[in-house]
């Protein structure tokens, strides 16, 4: 830690209240705990509470702040510990993860009560801890750490885990400092900590997330402290920042979970070998029979397990049938018995029990067939057996590859309320398929306009209107011609629709006078479902047909409109279903799937895409629950073509495990997977009934983006596990922000290395994107329709997937003007082209001679190249061989992530940020936004100047051979014909030598004047003259 770390004038104060009902750890029935709070780099602890379960301590600890701004980003960590009898060791209690967004200002502080959280899948943690949090400024305020409540460093040598034998003989002065690096080991960040099973605790060097950065350098194991223990290697002082705290944070880390493929003793995980095997108690209560009840009414069966209950739903006593199955996590139980109750409804009295003792449980072990569920007979409150019937249960161990583990319903739902269950399952989700609907508008004959009544006489302003669903385009006004009849109209106008199957809606063409402006009269409409239209997947002509228009609100059908009558209005129209085209719903550059409509176009699969999504870490605060401060309910989805997956949501958790694993097939490696971590706002019941009443006409409740990840699958080696722990980030009006960190494993599987390699070679999208292309303006209108058209679908699924979870998965904002976004696409310009400028600087250098000797062999090669020109080519090729291959053994091994540097994330300004969450049309001030116009404008004109600048060089191009200035072409005309006869008796080599010969020779040999053919082009005359 440097020493040099100047801070403000406001001090954190946390003070801690007390702890109540912890866990006994002490092997007597009681605990001796104690407190240790981190913040930035800084840890103190509180005194120790000797035999005390519900400990008192009352005791301020006091925190330096470098930066208030940023409070907000900053977490601070509360342990709790017991002190064993030996003071040497301790065992974890608990701990508590709050946000910066909950401290408040000194005289505002209230107390906090959160519940103590787990360190790992095993640990056995109970008990609340009361704090408060404030800012102050007094400088009076003590500081109870005294010299060792800061620790500056780690040292290297230090053991990973626990206290090493050599650290246990320690004694004395000495002793302290040995225990503080061993609370440093043992408490690591929540972003550094990756533990996920109890054999990585016993074994955690296993585990060491790797920093992995884009700047040069090697991995660093982020357990080391690379200000004392690691050499940077000169890579600071690059000014890349590999070892500050922003880059750390914002980096990717590579993890080492003990996942179910690696274990080949247990053969149980095999179909989820790309997660960590989580077990359950499953209990499936089918049905009771043999109840006796007075005056009937309804029955409910309640499963106990210690401290968790799940309760079935209704079922009448004549037909008593629950079918349900509740899940109760292993790392949950409290208990070594299993009881299952069933009570009448409202009512606290039970009709029947039965018992299990869990160490009697059968373990399931797939892919075996479900446990048949059997009759036990219960017994009453007395005891008896003979009157309280029987109820028909299947009780065993399992895992999440269970069968019903899906639908089942999980103990840490338990505070969830029943109407927000269905929303917190895991589900696969299937997005419709697309179809360009292609309508050609050509003519109509025998239309009578509308406004019979008006008394001056006036040419009809006639126009088509064509709608499908909510999607409405218009053709244009039909030109008056010589040729046609006023009542017969030509547009000529092709419109194109989205539409999804299955095929419910009707396309409705409806032609429209504008008898006065603002106002369209219906002269005629034809009403044809579009099921009926005709499909095609190839280029091949689609048949006009003529279609009766009906001057009434009387819509008939396709095949009313066969008949076409004599007298009446008719409309010819060109209408079909394109299938040989790719809907885009999703921005080009992140498309997860580039084949086309029609199934019948489609080719094999070339290999599998396995992903496992184990869990998050470090998660802020979305919202804030009674009692128990900052929580986040998060489920992850993930999409890939048309399947959408959705993992189950983890209440009240911010380090949630998941654990699910989901498989898609590729057709094409260049494509990109999008997983989406969100906050469920749909389970609390003060949001379901919000929820219910602004059905009724106001905007529902909307789910809270936390984070996104893109992968693309080309960057991934095939059949290589890839397990990363990804940066959540998001960018606020405040500017970019880490929410925590996404763990995921992948696995790209091909099936056959030639396919895969043959479609390198083939075109990205399919034929009719090249025979018939689509203009940019169609690409992206029917993008935006394609997209509504998924989240209308997606949206009446159940669970349904919220709008806004679609909008965020498809980048729907993606084509808004951002700032920032135009600096960071200038920059990747630039980086692009900064490989031509530095081989002309290379070149230059070459030229001045500033190293004679690589002069000297330049010019020997380029002479050797003149004399022999059929070998140009095959050194090209040769060299860029040689390099791809040196570059080999640099090659990345990591997949890419979001990347704040290159997004200029980092260093924006916020009013530009502000410009970028501003909403279109604008909702800023008339001078915040004349503002932001000036700004604009300034930048335009930089370009504007660029462009002429362009213009002008391609004008002196034009003006060579155009006698705008006929000196200057008479001069260029007589060097042709003199350079002709040149040429012609001149061998090219040797001209080509002489020129390289002349611009290669030293400095001293040559001209520093601009050369005669430079000065030449310079003064020929452009347009820029013509202008205003």
């Amino acid at each position: 830690m440097n020493d040099n770390v100047s801070f403000g004038k406001e001090k954190l104060v946390v003070e801690v209240v007390g702890a109540h009902n912890l866990m006994p750890k002490d092997g007597e029935g009681s605990s001796s705990p104690f407190v240790e709070v981190e913040f930035e780099n800084q840890r103190q602890r509180t005194q120790v509470k000797y035999k005390d379960l519900n400990p008192v301590w009352n005791k301020k600890l006091v925190f330096q702040v470098k930066d208030v701004a940023d409070l907000p980003y900053r977490t601070i960590e509360i342990n709790v510990f017991n002190e064993r009898r030996s003071g040497n060791s301790r065992n974890f209690l608990g701990k508590v993860r709050v946000s910066g967004t909950n401290i408040a200002k000194e005289g505002e502080e209230e107390v906090q009560k959160c519940t103590l959280e787990k360190r790992s899948l095993f640990s056995h943690i109970k008990g609340e801890i009361s704090f408060k949090l404030y800012l102050t400024t007094r400088a009076d305020v003590k500081d109870f750490g005294g010299n060792n409540g800061i620790v500056s460093s780690v040292s290297p040598s230090s053991t990973p885990s626990g206290f090493s034998k050599k650290n246990k003989k320690l004694h004395g002065p000495n002793s302290v400092m040995a225990t503080q690096q061993q609370m440093i080991q043992e408490n690591k960040p929540a972003h550094q900590v990756q533990n996920f099973s109890k054999a990585l605790e016993q074994n955690p060097t296993e585990n060491k997330p790797i920093v992995i950065t884009t700047a040069l350098g090697p991995a660093i194991p982020a357990g080391v402290n690379p200000a004392v223990g690691v050499a940077t290697g000169g890579v600071g002082g690059a000014g890349t920042g590999l070892f500050s705290s922003r880059s750390f944070e914002f980096s990717l880390k590579e993890t080492r979970p003990r996942l179910g493929g690696e274990s080949l003793k247990d053969k149980t995980s095999s179909t989820y070998d790309l997660v960590e095997q989580m077990q359950y108690l499953y209990v499936k209560v089918v049905r009771a029979r043999d109840i006796s009840l007075f005056g009937g009414g309804d029955l409910v069966a309640e499963v106990k397990l210690g401290n968790y209950r799940g309760i079935t739903k209704r079922a009448p006593l004549n037909h008593t049938e629950w079918e349900q199955v509740f899940a109760f996590s292993k790392d949950c139980i409290q208990s070594s018995m299993a009881e299952i109750f069933v009570k009448e409804s409202n009512k606290d009295d039970y009709l029947g029990r039965i018992l299990f003792d869990l160490s009697e449980v059968p373990t399931r072990v797939p892919p075996d067939s479900q446990l048949a569920p059997q009759w036990y007979r219960m017994e009453d409150k007395k005891g008896d057996k003979t009157k309280a019937g029987e109820v028909m249960v299947s009780i065993w161990f399992g895992t999440q590859a269970d069968e019903a583990f899906a639908e089942a319903w999980h103990s840490k739902a338990a505070n969830v309320h029943f109407d927000g269950l269905s929303s917190i399952k895991s589900k696969v989700y299937l997005s419709p398929k697309l179809w360009y609907l292609k309508v050609s508008i050509i003519e109509a004959q025998d239309i009578i306009p509308g406004d019979k009544n008006s008394v001056l006489v006036r040419f009809p302003e006639l126009s088509a209107k064509a709608q499908v669903g909510n999607q409405v385009l218009r053709t244009r006004i039909a030109v008056p011609s010589a040729n046609r009849s006023f009542s017969n109209p030509c547009w000529n106008e092709e419109l194109l629709f989205v539409v999804a199957e299955p095929f419910e809606d009707y396309l409705l063409i409806s032609v429209e006078d504008r008898v006065r402006p603002g106002r369209d009269e219906v002269v005629g409409r034809v009403l044809l479902p579009v099921a009926a239209i005709e499909r095609r997947a190839d280029d091949k002509p689609v048949t006009s047909r003529w279609f009766n228009l009906d001057n009434t609100n009387n819509f008939g059908n396709i095949a009313d409109t066969k008949v076409v009558t004599r007298f009446g209005s008719r409309i010819h129209l060109r209408v079909s279903l394109d299938g040989g085209y790719h809907v885009l719903d999703e921005a080009t550059m992140y498309s997860s799937d580039v084949r086309p409509t029609d199934k019948r176009l489609w080719k094999p699969h070339i290999g599998v895409l396995e992903m496992g999504i184990l869990g998050a870490t470090g998660l802020m605060p979305v919202k804030i629950k009674d009692g128990k401060g900052g929580s986040t309910d998060s489920y992850c989805v993930a999409k890939y073509g048309q399947k959408w997956v959705r993992t189950r949501t983890v209440v009240d958790s911010l380090s949630p495990k998941w654990n699910e694993q989901f498989t898609w097939e590729v057709y094409d490696p260049c494509t990109v997977v999008t997983v989406g971590v969100f906050d469920n706002s749909r389970i609390d019941r003060s949001s379901h009934n919000t929820n219910n009443n602004n059905n009724c006409g106001g905007a529902t409740i909307r789910d809270s983006r936390i984070g996104k990840v893109r992968i693309r699958l080309s960057t991934l080696e095939t059949e290589r596990v890839y397990t990363h722990s990804y940066p959540l980030l998001m960018l606020h009006s405040s500017g970019v922000k880490k929410m925590g960190e996404l763990h995921l494993a992948v696995r790209f599987s091909c099936a056959n290395v030639t396919n895969m390699l043959h479609m390198y070679t083939m075109p990205l999208l399919p034929k009719m994107h090249y025979v018939h292309p689509l203009s940019v303006s169609q690409l992206d209108s029917m993008r935006y329709q394609a997209m509504n058209v998924v989240a209308s679908r997606l949206s009446r699924a159940e669970p349904r997937l919220g709008r806004e979870v679609v909008e965020y998965m498809l980048d729907h904002d993606s084509h808004m003007w951002s700032m920032r976004r135009s600096k960071a696409n200038f920059f990747r310009l630039m980086n692009v082209l900064s490989g031509i400028v530095s081989t002309g600087r290379w070149l230059e250098s070459i030229r001045n001679w500033q190293k004679p000797l690589y002069s000297a062999l330049f010019l020997i090669v380029f002479l050797t190249l003149v004399m022999f020109p059929e070998l140009i080519l095959p050194c090209v090729l040769l060299y860029m061989a040689c390099v791809g291959l040196w570059r080999y053994r640099t090659r990345p091994r990591h997949p890419p992530h979001m990347d704040t540097r290159l997004s200029h994330a980092e260093n924006v300004y916020p009013d530009e940020l502000d410009e970028e969450f501003d909403s279109f049309p604008t909702s800023r001030s008339a001078e915040i936004v004349r503002m932001r116009y000036d700004r604009l404008r300034s930048v335009a004109g930089r370009i504007q100047t660029v462009v002429g600048d362009m213009a002008t060089q391609g004008e002196r191009f034009q003006a060579v051979l155009s006698w705008r200035d006929p000196r200057a072409t008479l001069l260029f005309v007589l060097f042709c014909l003199v350079a002709a006869i040149g040429f012609y008796a001149v061998p090219i080599r040797v001209v080509v030598a002489v020129l390289g010969v002349y611009c290669l020779s030293p400095p001293k040999f040559r001209s520093k004047l601009p050369s005669p053919a430079l000065s030449f082009f310079r003064r020929l005359p452009t347009k820029g003259d013509s202008l205003l």
